[in-house]
């Protein structure tokens, strides 16, 4: 795990030396212990609170330098706003917000998690300690040097001063896993496309096995067998063969239906012969980011020992402007037997996810099936990059989604499906087009997606706005965001597991 720092519990006795972070509310009120901390310099921060205008909002920071009277080098107070407005979220962006000006520090790092109410609860340290983790990640690997000032990565250990440490530990153990998934997400959306091409994200999908996980992958002959000529049509045009991976955790009792991801892993799309323009298109490596949060999710779920059968599919192919490559005008047959006009060579995630959708219904029939896939840019003229697209066939399934998004800040906003937008990818030559008109270009690739569910409870996310590329936040500065793992670990949590 790429992880520069570790994250550790401790009593508030010991917060002493280094770099002391400590929170107070919109009074500039502080907790008892930390008041006892500070002693005579927290007249000292009110102080240089009132100099710096510094109100105490909601993941707002003071900075004081060698603060007289405390042995600490440095003082970071960070605002944790109204106390009764705080939600589970936020102190993962206080967690984060308080890693962010921690910098590239050597020094011994003390964060006290305590509000002016008193010691935060074993949860909520544990998520403090989740976003200091989610902050610290950063993707620089490929650099060999570095410009003065440009090494901003936190390492070492960072301390939690906790009022419980076992219990703050034992509610971190299980969340610790999550932001590991979270995690490997990332990093299968920042690599290269020349270091992670569909052989090579398969080869990291088997890692799985390690924790238990039962890894399967199709190469080209399997999937010819299977009739996923949908998928493999796009995957002909790259000297990279196609690979489809599934997962399987059994987590609960043999015989109960699992639960079902499905995602998008378009390691490189250049659009096929319908090219893209040159401008940004090296952005397209993560095309696959669908493809990256199934595996993190798995990770999540298996490390965690989750209490549930899952199943994750990732379709893995490159769409290349070989001479080999489909053209406008083909037909394919998918593996549903269907067949498909290829319109436009550049609509090519909605023919990798029809086969893997199909080939998951029909031999697990799961109680429901995601997908996620950074599908259209027509999703972000909509929503832009805050909230992906939630498309769906089942309300029960789209409402706990949308809860799910809320709890964890990863939101995703209801779409309409319907018969009315069908005649938009209708065929004249086949049973249907890869792509309609422009306008409602997301919500008729969702509808060409459903055709291929077979009746199964389903809900597709369109994250084409929040997996990569999107606006940096207090708990995420990479180019991506890791979107989906832990939303859909909270899914499963609160609604799938078995309470055995």
């Amino acid at each position: 795990m790429p992880d520069a720092i570790t994250v550790g519990f401790v009593p508030f006795s010991t917060a002493r030396r280094g770099i002391l972070v400590v929170f107070c509310d919109d009074a500039l009120k502080f907790g008892p212990a930390t008041s006892k901390i500070l002693g005579r310099v927290a007249g000292l921060a009110g102080r240089a609170a009132a100099t710096n205008q510094f109100k105490g909002k909601s993941c707002s920071t003071l900075d004081i330098l060698a603060p007289g009277g405390l042995k600490a080098s440095r003082l970071i107070v960070v605002g944790a706003g109204k106390l009764s407005a705080l939600k589970d979220e936020d102190f993962l962006k206080l967690g984060g917000t308080a890693a962010g000006k921690l910098g590239a520090s050597k020094e011994p790092v003390t964060i006290v998690a305590e509000l002016p109410s008193g010691p935060m609860e074993p949860d909520q340290a544990a998520a403090l300690a989740a976003g200091v983790r989610l902050r610290a990640y950063r993707f620089d690997r490929y650099k060999t040097k570095k410009k003065d000032g440009e090494d901003t990565a936190l390492r070492g250990e960072i301390s939690l001063a906790v009022g419980d440490v076992g219990a703050a530990r034992k509610a971190f153990a299980v969340r610790a896993h999550v932001v590991d998934g979270v995690i490997i997400a990332r990093e299968l959306v920042n690599e290269p496309p020349n270091v992670l091409y569909p052989e090579e994200f398969a080869r990291r999908a088997s890692r799985l096995r390690k924790l238990g996980i039962e890894v399967e992958i199709l190469d080209v002959k399997a999937m010819n067998k299977l009739g996923m000529g949908a998928l493999l049509g796009v995957a002909q045009g790259s000297a990279r063969p196609g690979r489809t991976v599934i997962m399987r955790w059994n987590g609960s009792k043999r015989g109960d239906q699992p639960v079902a991801f499905v995602g998008k892993g378009v390691c490189f799309d250049t659009g096929g012969i319908s090219i893209k323009s040159a401008g940004s298109m090296e952005d397209m490596k993560g095309d696959m980011g669908g493809a990256a949060c199934v595996v993190g999710l798995m990770h999540a779920l298996a490390a965690r020992k989750a209490k549930v059968n899952a199943v994750g599919a990732i379709g893995l192919v490159e769409n290349m402007p070989d001479g080999n490559a489909q053209r406008p005008g083909d037909i394919v047959t998918s593996m549903s037997g269907q067949t498909i006009e290829i319109i436009n060579t550049d609509a090519e995630g909605r023919l990798v996810l029809a086969d893997v959708l199909w080939y998951v219904a029909k031999k697990f029939k799961p109680k429901f099936m995601v997908d996620l896939a950074t599908l259209t840019g027509a999703i972000m003229v909509a929503l832009g990059t805050e909230y992906a697209g939630l498309f769906s066939n089942n309300d029960e399934l789209a409402g706990r989604l949308t809860e799910a998004g809320l709890a964890t800040g990863e939101r995703v906003w209801r779409m309409p499906l319907g018969p009315e937008y069908d005649k938009q990818i209708d065929s004249q030559f086949a049973d249907m087009k890869n792509t309609g008109v422009r306008h409602g270009g997301s919500i008729t690739a969702a509808q060409f997606l459903q055709r291929f569910v077979d009746g199964t409870p389903w809900a597709h996310l369109d994250i084409a706005g929040t997996a990569m590329g999107a606006p940096k936040t207090e708990i995420n500065q990479s180019w991506s965001s890791g979107y989906g793992v832990r939303l859909l670990d909270r899914l499963v949590a609160e609604h799938y597991e078995s309470k055995r």
